[in-house]
This record gives C-alpha cells, structure tokens and sequence, in this order.
C-alpha cells in the first residue's frame, strides 16, 4: 500500500498534538490541532487500533480471523465487530460486481488451510484498515476534537484544518518513485485511501481470474467514509484500467488513477482537492 502523508506545516499559535506508533504492521500517526484534547484521549486511540490488530490481522495466528480461517472457531463465536465487518464486506462484493472479495486474498501469505469451497479462508484488509481509521476518528470526535489527522500509511481521515488554519495538506507517494509524490491534495472532512503495489510488491488479485491485477499502479480514492474509500480503492485497482470508468460514476466519491504507462485519470470532483 501506499502512503498519503498529512504534510506537517509549520504550527501555528495554539496546543497540538502529535504521535506516531507502529501498530498494525504499519506506522500510524494521530495530528490534534484542538487545545482541549488530551493525550489519554490519543492513548485511546491507539487501544483501539490494538484492538482491530489482535483481532483481524491475518498475520497473528491467535488472531479471531486466522481462527476463524482454520476452523478453530464459528462465526458465531467471534466478536461483534468482525461479524459486522464481515456483512458489510458482502454488502461491498456485490456492489463492486465481486472485485472487492475477501475470499480473494490480498497478501500471499493467507493460505487455503480450510478445506471446501464454502469455506476458503477470508482476508478482510481491504476494509478493515480504513475501517479502523474511521473508528479511530470516532474516539477522537467523542472528545472533542474537530481539527485532527489520523493516517494509516494508506488510508487517511481529515477533519477540520492542520495547524496553518488551512486544509490538510495530503500528500500521495509517487508508485515508482520512492521518494516523490505523485500528488498533493488540500482536504478536509473527508477520508483518503490509496491501492497499489508499491515497493513491497504486493498485488491485489483479480478475484475473475485469481491473478495479479494488471495494468494499474495506483488507486487514490477521496470521500465521506475512509472505510468505503478502502475498499473502493482496492475494488477498482483489482479491476485494472477498466478501474478508472468504474471510478467515474462513484458519486461523491473522487478518483486518481494512474495506469502502467505513467497516465493519470482523474475524475472531475479530484479537482477539488488538488493543491
């Protein structure tokens, strides 16, 4: 995955708060520009994205998916949010015509341990990370805070204004480029995520044809929810170029792609949030 950076500018007047941990597998950083927030308020923060990790990461093997996926537990066993995650999930396969599968993995290392076609092990990553984002905004609203950043190296929740008094300054990590960007974009109130290979090399599979998606190095989608942007950005890139029309007809939902050949398409509303 990629990683829209909240761009730090110089802060201003005023209290802010900033704190970057490892968690998830991935630096998480947390931006308040409230005066009134506390940083037990961020501690909560970062509870929950343990919480999300110990829960759904196919990577912990005591993890309730990784369970659930070797037949150690039922469904019914598991914990309300992975039972809620997982029907919107299918909610999202069909509205994505089946390029958002949980049941197509994202990371080589799920594997088929359970027999059955019924029963093909589930990587639910594809919205669980922005979904974590979302969660975490929550904690903080609850709070108080209206000005904050919460960035999940990929997917990003804004709100309010940084500590410029102006929108947050988002920046896309160029796909072939390690250290470019390919866009930077003024946001605010909304939520950020990015697909693509990147220099892990991952690949999202086409769920069609059981491989690679091709043709495609980079997915950005901006819009109200983090968590539908996650998903969206992962359904369209496992489409490959024929992504980029789907995107198109997203509704409040903004698109970037940029094909294999190095061509941005954007869809009309990105050019709201351009720098």
């Amino acid at each position: 995955m990629s990683e829209p950076t909240c761009l730090r500018d110089a802060p201003g007047a005023g209290t802010h708060l900033h704190r970057l941990e490892h968690v998830m597998g991935m630096p998480i950083g947390v931006d308040v520009c409230d005066p009134d927030i506390e940083s037990r308020t961020v501690d909560r923060v970062y509870e929950w994205l343990r919480f999300v990790d110990v829960t759904f990461s196919t990577y912990r093997e005591d993890s309730e998916i990784s369970r659930l996926n070797r037949g150690e537990i039922t469904l019914e066993q598991t914990h309300p949010a992975v039972r809620s995650v997982l029907r919107r999930c299918e909610r999202l396969r069909v509205q994505t015509d089946g390029y958002f599968d949980i049941r197509a993995p994202l990371h080589s290392t799920v594997q088929a341990t359970v027999e059955g076609e019924d029963r093909r092990p589930i990587d639910p990553s594809g919205l669980v990370k922005g979904w974590s984002v979302a969660g975490a905004a929550r904690i903080l609203e609850r709070a108080g805070a209206r000005n904050y950043c919460v960035n999940a190296g990929g997917d990003a929740r804004l709100r309010g204004r940084s500590w410029s008094g102006e929108r947050w300054r988002v920046g896309i990590q160029h796909p072939m480029i390690r250290d470019r960007l390919a866009a930077v974009l003024l946001a605010s109130d909304v939520g950020i995520a990015t697909s693509g290979a990147y220099e892990q090399g991952e690949h999202i599979i086409d769920p069609h044809t059981g491989s690679p998606s091709e043709g495609v190095l980079s997915v950005t989608i901006v819009g109200p929810d983090v968590a539908t942007a996650d998903a969206y950005a992962t359904a369209a890139y496992a489409m490959g170029p024929k992504g980029a029309q789907w995107c198109a007809a997203l509704g409040d939902y903004a698109a970037m792609v940029i094909l294999a050949e190095g061509t941005v398409l954007s869809t009309p509303a990105m050019s709201r949030y351009r720098a």
